[in-house]
């Protein structure tokens, strides 16, 4: 039996006394790539929030790579984030250092202190997202698509159980899309990272269909069970 990264079960999730969405239930499997769609406002942000600890969960059961989300506060989400990896749609490299420096900036904040292990981690993440030999690059030097791979071995660093990736094709060409696309996959299948990818671009999921869970009035929609995606 496959081990289980996220589960939900009951629960409701909040922005402020908002209520975003409702009875959210839902699995996701050790390795396992899932589409988070839905249009702007109904609560895809809202859920990844609530993965990575930056939402309170309040109601129902929720648990994240072994993590209870009831039980988070603010002493425990350093813990339950190291064991996630986060790719944003805008990089958010620090701009004044080099791809390796900016690597090595993310394994000190998180707690690395041996040189000889940071230096073989920085390169095998590096080499997992085939930039083994950018890592004297500064961030303006590289192209979205490398600025893209660095975001991704960045959230490589700590062998996250889960990458929840934020739009991570939203601005970049078709050709470049489609190489991060191979990259998000390959690194589920071949490591048994589960990733988790909001997505509005219905082009990519095309080519690369996999499992989706839809934001949609007030509900998750899993296509496990089946619905239209194209609408």
């Amino acid at each position: 039996m496959s081990e289980t990264v996220v589960s939900l079960s009951g629960v409701n999730i909040y922005q402020g006394s908002n209520l975003v969405l409702q009875d959210v239930n839902f699995t996701i499997s050790k390795g396992e790539f899932v589409y988070l769609v839905g249009k702007t406002g109904t609560g895809k942000s809202s859920l990844l929030k609530t993965l990575y600890g930056e939402l309170p969960l309040r109601e129902g059961n929720g648990d994240v790579v072994g993590f209870n989300l009831r039980e988070m506060d603010w002493k425990k989400v350093p813990f339950l984030r190291r064991n996630l990896g986060v790719v944003f749609q805008d990089f958010q490299l620090l701009t004044d250092r080099n791809v390796h420096e900016n690597l090595r900036f993310v394994l000190k904040a998180t707690g690395w202190k041996d040189e000889r292990l940071m230096e073989e981690k920085i390169n095998d993440v590096l080499e997992k997202v085939g930039l083994k030999s950018k890592g004297f690059k500064m961030p303006f030097e590289m192209s979205g698509g490398e600025q893209q791979r660095v975001d991704i071995a960045r959230a490589l660093l700590n062998s996250p159980k889960l990458v929840l990736a934020d739009e991570p094709t939203g601005n970049l060409d078709p050709e470049t899309s489609d190489e991060i696309m191979q990259l998000l996959f390959q690194i589920a299948k071949d490591y048994g990272t589960s990733v988790i990818m909001a997505t509005h671009d219905f082009i990519v999921i095309n080519r690369y269909p996999s499992r989706m869970l839809k934001t949609e009035r007030g509900k998750v929609i899993d296509s496990a069970n089946a619905f239209n995606v194209a609408d």
